[in-house]
């Protein structure tokens, strides 16, 4: 199913990053030390902004990416 919330998303395993891009705004926020089961399991979720709001959002530390918009 479709987020009404998350545009698109990506992680890197190696650095534990977590990528989303976020809609209507396009921002992307890169979120640190995310575990590979956190990703999973947000990958797997039918409501990935529910997932987003409950496990990640104020979880993780996170930075805006500036000037990089989807």
């Amino acid at each position: 199913m479709p987020s009404t919330v998350i545009r698109k998303y990506e992680y890197d395993e190696a650095a534990q990053r977590l990528s989303i891009w976020f809609l209507p705004s396009g921002r992307r926020y890169d979120y640190e030390r995310v575990p590979p089961e956190t990703f999973s399991a947000f990958r797997q979720a039918f409501s990935k902004g529910q997932f987003f709001n409950a496990h990640i959002r104020d979880k993780f530390a996170f930075r805006q990416v500036r000037g990089e918009r989807v």
